[in-house]
């Protein structure tokens, strides 16, 4: 009995160990395939197909690889610029000053800011209490300038009869000129004065301001009122030298207020640097901008960098060590480093300005997993691949395999196994 108990105990040792070395070996198994690469697209975690590298440039570990799918593309002309964003103040593209030109009490005040106003509307009275003076002595002179033309028409009728000579005549003639003369200086001395006390608008636009009320004394020169024109409106900022440089009359600016875009033409840029700000002047026309209150505050956004016609690459194809910039190109399923000297550059391109020529096969999009030497198949090529073995299994590739393969820039990332 003792000894059939002992055999059962040897015999579940037995099972006990083989089925603990069948587990060793399967699970041997499963990293020996995850170091040696497997079937599938792998990205950039752990267990990377084929030991796929991740240093993402030169002088790092490498591990053996099979390849990484990239995108690629040759070096294109074109354009390429750099915006900025400025702050700016919107002004009346006429803004008029009215000043008073002669002292006198302020007897009338027809206007108040934001009303609008008629070119010629009387605005503001003043009592200069010289328009009297001005108008007696031009009835004076209207006086002496009717007296003497009566005279000279009948003196003119004397001297056609031959009752007076021709010396006597011209005397006549002369008293008319004087008495001419003096007439039209009162005259216009009379208007001139008119014009110093009854004060007109001479634009028709929105009055920004007034300074003045009924009963106020003003004086010469005096601001008495503000008014604005209508129509357009004009938008004043200050940019550094190397902006102003690269600025044109006449280029195109996005104005932004209250997230409504308008567009405007620049249309001055000063070359003396302004003694407040230490920069450069500039001013725009803006169109369709009623809504947009004078002497509000803007965002402007500008070119203030271009280069037109250069070489372009993606600026997700440029890399940089030791702040050198570098591409990667294909050559024979292999890529290779290859410097470059970049110009400007934006959100999407990047100009290049020295490294490449027209027929380098650049990749276009960036990887960590790339080195010099590296094995590179392209994303089309891997695509088109997969797709033919699905058609000849007899089916498409189902949605699952579609999402494996990199799409929309996403194939740096991406390694397959060569199989």
């Amino acid at each position: 009995m003792f000894g059939f108990k002992r055999f059962d105990m040897n015999k579940k040792k037995l099972i006990i160990a083989g089925t603990a070395a069948v587990v060793i070996i399967a699970t041997a198994a499963i990293i020996a395939k995850s170091l040696t690469g497997g079937n599938a697209v792998g990205g950039n975690g752990g267990g990377m197909p084929g030991g796929q590298k991740r240093n993402g440039g030169p002088g790092g570990q490498q591990q053996e690889a099979s390849y990484t799918v990239v995108k690629t593309e040759n070096p294109h002309y074109g354009d390429v610029s750099v915006s900025s964003s400025l702050t700016g103040t919107v002004e009346a593209s006429d803004v008029v000053h009215i000043y008073a030109k002669a002292s006198g009490d302020v007897t009338a005040v027809n206007i108040a800011a934001g009303d609008t106003v008629e070119a010629g509307q009387e605005i503001i009275t003043i009592d200069t209490e010289k328009v009297e003076s001005a108008k007696n002595q031009l009835d004076s002179a209207k006086l002496n300038l009717d007296s003497a033309s009566s005279d000279l028409n009948r003196m003119q009728l004397l001297y056609n009869g031959g009752d007076i000579t021709a010396q006597e005549f011209e005397q006549y003639q002369d008293k008319y000129k004087s008495a001419k003369l003096s007439y039209d200086n009162a005259k216009l001395n009379y208007d001139q004065q008119l014009s110093y006390s009854s004060i007109t608008a001479p634009i028709s636009g929105r009055v920004e301001s007034v300074n003045v009320e009924v009963f106020d004394q003003a004086n010469m020169n005096q601001e008495l009122a503000v008014i604005s024109g209508e129509g357009e409106k004009r938008i004043t900022t200050y940019v550094s030298e190397r902006m102003m440089q690269n600025l044109s009359a006449g280029d195109e600016i996005t104005v932004i207020k209250n997230g409504e875009e308008y567009t405007g033409h620049l249309t001055e840029i000063s070359s003396i640097v302004d003694s407040d700000t230490g920069l450069f002047k500039v001013k725009a026309e803006l169109e369709n901008t009623d809504d947009i209150a004078t002497g509000s505050t803007v965002k402007i956004i500008m070119v203030t960098e271009k280069s037109e016609n250069v070489m372009l690459v993606p600026v997700d194809a440029i890399y940089y060590s030791g702040g050198d910039a570098y591409v990667y190109v294909v050559e024979d399923g292999v890529a290779h480093m290859k410097p470059v000297q970049v110009g400007l550059y934006d959100t999407e391109v990047a100009e290049i300005k020295d490294g490449l020529t027209d027929t380098d096969v650049v990749i276009s999009t960036w990887s960590n997993n790339l080195y010099e030497g590296a094995s590179v198949r392209l994303y089309d090529d891997v695509y088109a691949e997969n797709a033919s073995a699905g058609e000849q299994a007899g089916e498409a590739p189902s949605d699952s395999e579609n999402a494996a393969m990199p799409k929309n820039g996403a194939a740096d990332n991406t390694a397959a196994s060569a199989e």
